[in-house]
C-alpha cells in the first residue's frame, strides 16, 4: 500500500516538474522570437530611423544574449520555424500594424517544371515593406531574403517595389513541393502553389545487348528496362521502322516513393526476325517528349546450310569428277569431312573433293559434313556414273533329270538401263528378257549352252554362258547306211550323246556281241569328246557278206538306253582323173558366175542410178527373194537338210568338222547383230561379208552394196558348196555367207537379179530381232554417181535397194 502511494506522488511530482518545465521554455520562446522580429524590423526601417533604432537593436541583442546564457538548452531554437507558432507571430506582427493596407498582386502559380531546369516562383506585394517569408510544405525557408540554407533558392526582385521572387536553380525532385509567400507584419498568405518536378527516364538498357544471340528456330525474347522516372516511362519496341504490339509491361516504385522504374518483356516468333536486323526499345514520359532509344542487332544462330554440287553430270566411268560443298554457317565453318559410302576420305579436307569415277560412285554416294561451333550438317549425292553391265548374280551351269523344271538366275547392273536377253547358243532366239530364264519339263535336246547377255546402249556390253545336262537315256545319231569299198578295210560309226555317259556299249551282228577289242576281223574302239562318244566297228577285208549284215549299235546308261541300226553299203570306187575334173569344173561355173552376175549389177547401176550412197557407216539388209518356188524349194531343202542333220547322217569326219565351223560362224552371226537396237551393224567398205538367201524369208546379215566394175555387187564369202535338187539356192540362215548351189541347169545373171535385192528394212519378216529396236533408219545422202562403184538406191519409204 505505501509502494503504491509513493508511485503516484512520484507521477505526481514529475508530471508538475514537466509542466512547470514547459511554461518556462514557452515564455523564453516568445521573448526571443520577439527579438529576432525586432531585428528584422530594424533592419528593414534602417534608413527611416536611423541609428536610435540601431541603438535598440544593439540593446536587444544584450538581452538576447543574456537570456541564452542563462537557458543554453534552448539555444538557437525559434519558434518561427514550429507550424503552431507561425499563427501567434503573425497576429502579433499584426497587431503592431505593418502592412495594414498592403496586398498580393502577384501570387506563386502551379507549375510543372523538368529535373536540372531553373524555376522562379513570383510573390509580388506593393506598399509592403515588412517581413515576406517564403513556406514549403508548410516550413519556413528563412526570413526575408536570407535563404542560406537553401543554396540553390534566391530571393529576387525590387525589394522596395514589393518583389520577392523565389528563384530555384537546377530544380531536383525534392524541389517537388507546395509553396507560399507570406507577408509576416500584414499577415497575409498567397495561394499555395504546386511545383510539380518531372524526371526522364534514364537511357533504356535491352538485356544481353548490343547483339543478341539466338539460334534459328528459337522464339526470341527482350527485355528492355527504363529505370528513374517520373511519371514512369512507356515503352515501345520499333522492327523495320514498325511498332510491334504485345509487349508486357511492369512498373516498380523506388524507395523516394516518386520515381518509378518500368520493364518491358518482347516476344517474337522466329518467322519475323532475321539475322542482322535490329530491334528498338524506346522510352518516353512527359518529361521528355521524344523518348529515348536503344537497339540491339540480332544474331542468329544455326548450324551449317550444305548444298554439295557434282559436275560433271552425268558422266563416264574413268573421268574426273568435283564435288563441291558450299556451306554458309553461323558462327562459320570449322570443319570439312568427305566420306564415300559411309567411309571417311582421310586426304581430304577441304571444301572441293576430285577423283576419277568408277562403277561404284553410283551406288555409294559421297557426302559431305561441315561442323561450326553448333554442330554438324551432313548431306549426300551419288554420282550418275554410266558404266557398262557388271555381274550381280552370277548364272550356274546346272545338271538336272529328264522332266524337270529349270531355272538360271542371271543379274546385271549397269547405267543407263540396260536389257537382259537369254538365248541358246546357236539359236539366235530370245527366250527371256528377265532375270531368271525358267524351262520346264526340261527334254535332252533342250541341255546344251546358254548366253545372258545384257546390254547397256552407247556404253556396253557383257555376256555369261552356262551349260544345261539333262539326265536320261542315250540318244544314238548315226547314219543308217554307211559306205565301204570293197576289199578295203572299212569303219562304221555310232554316235552317242548321253548324260551320264554311257555306262555300255556294244555292237551286235548276226550272233555276234562285241564291245570293245578285236574279234576276228572286227575290232571296236570308242572315243570320247565334247559332245559326246563316237564307237567305231572296224572291219578288214571287207567282203561281200557284209554289205548283207545288219549291224547293231547299242547304248546303256542309268535312265535307259538306245539302239541304232546301221547298214553296211558298197562304195563306187571313181577314177582320180574324174574327180579332179569334176572339181575344176565346178570350179571354171562358179567363175562364169560371179562375172556374169558382177556385170548385170555394174551395167545396171550405171544405167539407172542417179548416184545414191548412206552417208552414215551403218546400214541394214534385206534380201528378198521373188522366185517363190525357189523359195518353197529352198525351205523343203533346208528341212531335209536339217533332219540329216538331226539323224546323224554324215559319212566323213571332215563333214562332222565342218558342221563345227558352222556352229562356230553362228557363234559370229551373234556378236555381229547390234544388240541396242535389233538390226545387223553393217560397216559400209570395212568389212565385206555375203547376205544369205533362204526361201522367201527376209534376213538381215553384213553385206557391203559397192564394188569395182569388174568385181561382184556383193561380196562372197569363201565358204563350202551345198548341192541340192532343183534350181533354187539353198543356205543355212543363220549363217552370215551366201551359199550358192546349182545344178546342171545354168544361171543367168537375170535369173538372180530376180532373185536378190538389196534392201533396207527394219526387221526380217519371219524371225524377231534380238532386241527391241531403238534407232530410227540411216540418213539419206544424194551424192554425185561413180561407175566403179555398185551402190544401193531407194526403192520406196520402206528400204534400200542394191543395183
Amino acid at each position: 500500500m505505501r509502494k503504491r502511494v509513493s508511485e503516484r506522488e512520484r507521477v505526481s511530482v514529475y508530471a508538475q516538474s514537466q509542466q512547470r518545465r514547459h511554461s518556462l521554455q514557452a515564455h523564453i520562446n516568445t521573448r526571443v522570437c520577439k527579438a529576432e522580429l525586432t531585428i528584422a524590423t530594424l533592419k528593414s526601417d534602417t534608413k527611416r530611423k536611423g541609428t536610435q533604432r540601431e541603438a535598440e537593436v544593439k540593446k536587444n541583442q544584450q538581452k538576447k544574449r543574456r537570456t541564452e546564457d542563462r537557458l543554453p538548452a534552448f539555444h538557437g531554437f525559434c519558434p518561427l520555424h514550429s507550424p503552431v507558432m507561425i499563427p501567434w507571430v503573425l497576429t502579433l506582427l499584426w497587431i503592431s500594424g505593418y502592412g495594414a493596407e498592403a496586398m498580393f498582386s502577384q501570387q506563386p502559380q502551379d507549375l510543372v517544371v523538368v529535373a536540372g531546369q531553373p524555376v522562379t516562383l513570383p510573390c509580388t506585394i506593393p506598399g509592403y515593406h515588412g517581413v515576406v517569408l517564403w513556406i514549403k510544405d508548410g516550413l519556413a525557408l528563412g526570413v526575408g531574403r536570407d535563404l542560406s540554407g537553401y543554396p540553390r533558392y534566391t530571393v529576387i526582385g525590387d525589394h522596395s517595389s514589393g518583389e520577392h521572387h523565389l528563384r530555384i536553380q537546377r530544380v531536383e525532385l525534392m524541389d517537388d513541393a507546395v509553396f507560399e509567400c507570406q507577408a509576416v507584419q500584414a499577415a497575409m498568405r498567397s495561394r499555395p502553389a504546386r511545383l510539380t518536378v518531372l524526371v526522364p527516364p534514364e537511357d533504356p538498357v535491352i538485356s544481353g545487348g548490343p547483339v543478341v544471340s539466338l539460334r534459328a528456330g528459337d522464339p526470341l525474347n527482350l527485355t528492355c528496362h527504363a529505370d528513374n522516372a517520373k511519371p514512369a516511362a512507356s515503352i515501345i519496341w520499333i522492327h523495320n521502322g514498325e511498332v510491334l504490339n504485345g509487349a508486357m509491361y511492369s512498373k516498380t516504385l523506388l524507395r523516394d516513393g516518386r520515381r518509378e522504374s518500368t520493364v518491358s518483356t518482347l516476344y517474337l516468333s522466329p518467322s519475323i526476325i532475321e539475322t542482322g536486323q535490329q530491334i528498338i526499345c524506346k522510352a518516353s514520359n512527359k518529361a521528355i517528349p521524344n523518348g529515348k532509344e536503344t537497339s540491339v542487332t540480332i544474331d542468329i544462330q544455326h548450324l551449317p546450310l550444305v548444298n554439295l554440287s557434282v559436275e560433271p553430270q552425268p558422266v563416264l566411268e574413268g573421268n574426273l569428277v568435283k564435288f563441291h560443298c558450299s556451306a554458309k554457317a553461323n558462327p562459320p565453318v570449322t570443319l570439312y569431312r568427305w566420306a564415300k559410302g559411309g567411309s571417311i576420305i582421310k586426304e581430304v579436307s577441304g571444301d572441293t573433293y576430285e577423283v576419277i569415277v568408277d562403277h561404284s560412285f553410283f551406288t555409294e554416294p559421297v557426302s559431305c559434313e561441315v561442323t561450326n561451333a553448333l554442330g554438324s550438317t551432313n548431306i549426300s549425292r551419288s554420282v550418275d556414273v554410266y558404266f557398262g553391265p557388271r555381274m550381280a548374280a552370277e548364272p550356274q551351269s546346272l545338271q538336272v533329270d529328264l522332266g524337270s523344271d529349270v531355272v538360271f538366275n542371271c543379274a546385271w547392273t549397269g547405267n543407263p538401263s540396260l536389257t537382259i536377253v537369254w538365248m541358246k547358243r546357236g539359236s539366235g532366239v530370245v527366250l527371256s528378257n528377265e532375270n531368271l530364264l525358267t524351262l520346264k519339263s526340261v527334254r535332252q535336246e533342250d541341255a546344251g549352252k546358254y548366253v545372258c547377255r545384257a546390254v547397256v546402249p552407247r556404253v556396253g556390253a557383257g555376256e555369261k554362258e552356262v551349260s544345261l545336262t539333262v539326265n536320261g537315256p542315250p540318244t544314238i545319231s548315226s547314219t543308217q547306211t554307211q559306205q565301204a569299198l570293197h576289199g578295203e578295210k572299212g569303219q562304221i560309226k555310232c554316235f552317242i550323246r548321253s548324260t551320264p555317259p554311257p555306262d555300255r556299249i556294244a555292237w551286235s551282228w548276226k550272233e555276234t556281241v562285241l564291245e570293245s577289242g578285236t574279234s576276228g576281223r572286227y575290232t571296236v574302239e570308242t572315243v570320247t569328246t565334247e559332245e559326246g562318244v563316237i564307237s567305231t566297228l572296224t572291219m578288214s577285208n571287207i567282203v561281200p557278206a557284209d554289205f548283207q549284215t545288219i549291224y547293231n549299235c547299242t547304248a546303256w546308261n542309268s535312265f535307259g538306253s538306245d539302239t541304232e541300226i546301221i547298214r553296211l553299203k558298197e562304195q563306187e570306187s571313181l577314177p582320180v582323173a574324174v574327180i579332179i575334173g569334176i572339181a575344176v569344173g565346178a570350179f571354171v561355173a562358179l567363175i562364169v558366175l560371179m562375172g556374169t552376175i558382177g556385170a548385170f549389177c555394174c551395167t545396171r547401176s550405171q544405167r539407172n542410178l542417179k548416184g545414191v550412197v548412206s552417208a552414215k557407216n551403218d546400214i541394214r539388209v534385206e534380201i528378198v527373194h521373188k522366185d517363190h518356188n525357189a523359195a518353197r524349194e529352198n525351205e523343203e531343202h533346208s528341212s531335209m537338210k536339217q533332219l540329216m542333220v538331226e539323224r546323224g547322217e554324215f559319212q566323213q569326219e571332215s563333214v562332222l568338222k565342218q558342221l563345227e565351223v558352222l556352229q562356230e560362224e553362228e557363234k559370229e552371226y551373234q556378236h555381229i547383230k547390234d544388240p541396242t537396237n535389233g538390226y545387223y551393224s553393217v560397216n559400209t567398205f570395212k568389212e565385206h561379208h555375203t547376205p544369205t538367201m533362204a526361201g522367201n524369208q527376209t534376213t538381215e546379215v553384213p553385206t557391203v552394196c559397192t564394188t569395182t566394175a569388174s568385181a561382184l555387187c556383193w561380196a562372197w564369202a569363201a565358204v563350202p558348196l551345198s548341192y541340192a535338187s532343183g534350181n533354187s539356192s539353198v543356205a543355212r540362215s543363220a549363217t552370215p555367207a551366201l551359199l550358192l548351189t546349182h545344178s546342171a541347169t545354168a544361171v543367168s545373171a537375170a535369173t538372180v537379179s530376180q532373185t536378190a535385192t538389196c534392201s533396207l528394212t527394219k526387221t526380217a519378216r519371219h524371225q524377231p530381232p534380238l532386241l527391241p529396236t531403238t534407232h530410227s533408219p540411216p540418213p539419206r545422202t544424194q551424192t554425185s554417181p561413180d561407175p566403179s562403184r555398185s551402190v544401193c538406191r531407194p526403192t520406196s519409204d520402206q528400204g534400200w535397194r542394191g543395183v
